[in-house]
């Protein structure tokens, strides 16, 4: 198996070589690389490739993996039902 074929977000189906193309783009962080190829948006939020491209994000840039800012969390951080959103607002 070639490296590349490695698939890092499972959630969103997304491939090493399709990280580190993002990367050659000029996508440095993590937020920007979230925000163009939805990685670490799928249903798992995150909990696995979020470790794996912080690795491949400090190896790209020499760095330490402390020194790579994780990406921003915003509300939800767990999953809603929608009657929770609604409350009273649904008409019996």
């Amino acid at each position: 198996m070639d490296e590349n074929d490695i698939i890092i977000c499972r959630c969103e189906d997304l491939s090493l070589a399709e990280i580190r193309e993002v990367i050659e783009e000029g996508y440095t962080n993590i937020d920007e690389i979230k925000r163009i190829i939805r990685l670490g948006m799928g249903p798992c939020r995150g909990g696995t490739c979020l470790q794996l491209i912080d690795r491949v994000l400090a190896e790209y840039q020499g760095a330490g993996r402390d020194e790579i800012q994780m990406p921003t969390n915003r509300p939800p951080v767990e999953g809603i039902k929608l009657k929770e959103i609604v409350g009273d607002a649904v008409e019996r």
